[in-house]
């Protein structure tokens, strides 16, 4: 059993959950996260990627649900970790993603059965955006906002800073049809006020989802990328005023206005 591509579209919190705590897995399962990460690259020592691996493989064979977040393309590790993903056709998120080629291999040897986030974190992949998501099998792309900002020299929490990349990551996104992108990590774990900032911000730019570091962050990010009541209450008077051109509330409701009402009122399911 695996997450279903059209979930991982739709998802809102990711939890991510090191490979090499395997006694994490299930309380990650049960966390009510949208999807649970297994983490081989970042999250886990040189020392203990074969470890981590091996631990991994159990919970796919076992029926646990899960992405898996292998090690990049290039490291030693990255050829085991996606015959792991092969194997049990679970999805796959591809770190410092910048090459379509790349991409497309991956998903070749996957055998098409592993949908791939791909987890933009460089200036490269930022600029190649476009052809990053437009990728065969990619079903969503990620934001790495703290590798990006360690590239550039700034600070992984500057909203205005990393704007230009966030909203590239956005129009690359909407223009290959995928749904919107997943933002990346708030590091604070503690401080749900800088955490409901971050999705208020995103949520602003066109994210629609972010991911998480801890469990105690799900439960924000899911309620703060949920419309509003005040959002559905606008959605629904305005599909009650049928398809034709009108005014509501002084402001003209046309087509681009009405399919923003639907995505609202979907996204409430």
């Amino acid at each position: 059993m695996t997450y279903s591509p059209s979930r991982l579209r739709t998802a809102r919190a990711f939890l991510f959950v090191p490979g090499d705590r395997p006694d994490r897995f299930a309380k990650a399962a049960a966390s009510g996260a949208d999807a649970v990460i297994v983490d081989l690259e970042d999250a886990v020592a040189a020392r203990d990627k074969e470890r981590a691996r091996a631990h991994a493989a159990d919970w796919f064979g076992a029926g646990g649900e899960a992405v898996l977040r292998v090690n990049a393309p290039g490291t030693p590790w990255f050829a085991a970790d996606l015959d792991v993903a092969a194997r049990h056709g679970v999805p796959v998120m591809v770190p410092k993603s910048e090459d379509p080629a790349v991409l497309a291999d991956i998903g070749r040897r996957g055998g098409g059965a592993c949908p791939l986030i791909p987890l933009v974190e460089t200036t490269a992949g930022i600029e190649g955006a476009p052809t990053v998501c437009a990728a065969p099998g990619v079903v969503r792309v990620a934001f790495g906002n703290a590798d990006y900002s360690a590239q550039l020299g700034i600070a992984h929490d500057d909203h205005l800073a990393l704007t230009y990349a966030r909203s590239r990551l956005v129009s690359a996104s909407a223009a290959a049809g995928l749904c919107p992108p997943v933002d990346g990590v708030t590091t604070s774990v503690t401080d749900l006020a800088a955490l409901t900032a971050d999705v208020t911000h995103v949520r602003r730019l066109g994210f629609s989802g972010k991911l998480c570091v801890h469990p105690a962050q799900v439960v924000g990010v899911q309620a703060g990328f949920a419309p509003t009541e005040d959002e559905l209450r606008w959605a629904r008077s305005v599909l009650a005023a049928g398809e034709s051109v009108t005014v509501i509330d002084g402001q003209m409701i046309d087509k681009p206005v009405l399919d923003r009402a639907r995505r609202l009122l979907a996204a409430e399911d």
